[in-house]
């Protein structure tokens, strides 16, 4: 399935994408896609649909973040040897991890936002899992029974803010600059550990290109790592890294401007599209 947040007419809505348009899933128990996943009741409510006959199109509705409200959002750092390569960082014997707020967050063919106090501006084309079942201390073995589904994420991040001191959070956290969507695509749809594409593009051209098969480390051991230290909940995101190829690491460095169009593809989710634009609050 393909499950999406989304405004139609002013109102939010979740619900499944199929060829003839999109079959709303949203009930008074379950008004969002959080709340579905929290009550464990995406598959209940997907076949009860069977047969309805859509309620709007894509192209009449405006895309939410895929959660627009997680409760947690980690993303990990330098998790493809290229990137560390290009970073010249240290191996590490653990993932390396920052947390977003919800705030930061936009949709897909909506804008991200170039804030006033900077015009470094830099693309992360990575692959999102969104958890579906709770868990704290999950093993390695068992984390594939965790995940709800999978999409795409552009971390945009503010690299002269990032680079103020050796935490991250202030430049991967101005409103607006990470981009997570179009949809999430269910774990069934996807077979456990199968290699997936990830390419970056920048104006048509491409700018990063990979596989898990080069991630550092593999989805099951950051939900074994992450949730030794806290309890992963539905709904929960884990951002799982970027390839080389970011812009700050070009020769000359490559920022994002107002009117650029970026996009981050993976394979077996979709193509996650967005302009660039200055932050309205400037």
């Amino acid at each position: 399935m393909k499950l999406i947040s989304y405004l139609h007419q002013g109102q939010p809505g979740w619900g499944m994408v199929t060829g003839a348009g999109i079959v709303s899933l949203a009930n008074a128990a379950c008004p969002t896609l959080l709340s579905a996943l929290q009550a464990g009741k995406l598959d209940e409510l997907a076949a009860g649909a069977a047969g309805r006959q859509p309620s709007a199109q894509l192209a009449d509705i405006e895309f939410l973040p895929v959660i627009p409200e997680p409760g947690k959002i980690f993303c990990v750092g330098h998790n493809y040897e290229e990137h560390r390569l290009e970073t010249q960082r240290d191996k590490t014997q653990h993932p390396l991890l920052f947390i977003r707020v919800a705030e930061s967050q936009t949709a897909h063919e909506q804008p991200i936002l170039l804030p006033a106090e900077s015009t470094h501006l830099d693309y992360e084309g990575e692959i999102a899992i969104i958890i579906g079942k709770p868990g704290r201390r999950i093993r390695e073995a068992d984390a594939w029974s965790h995940v709800a589904g999978y999409s795409a994420y552009n971390d945009g991040s503010i690299r002269d803010w990032q680079k103020h001191t050796i935490q991250f959070t202030a430049g991967k956290n101005f409103t607006g600059t990470g981009a997570f969507g179009p949809w999430m695509v269910t774990r069934g749809e996807i077979e456990d550990g199968e290699e997936l594409t990830l390419e970056t593009r920048l104006n048509g051209e491409v700018m990063q290109r990979t596989t898990t098969a080069s991630m550092i480390f593999s989805i099951p051991v950051l939900i074994e790592y992450i949730s030794t230290f806290t309890t992963l909940q539905p709904g929960d995101v884990i951002v799982t890294g970027t390839p080389g190829g970011v812009g700050a690491k070009r020769t000359p460095p490559v920022w994002m401007k107002p009117g650029d169009r970026v996009e981050v593809e993976v394979g077996k989710v979709g193509i996650l599209v967005n302009s660039i634009a200055n932050d309205p609050a400037r």
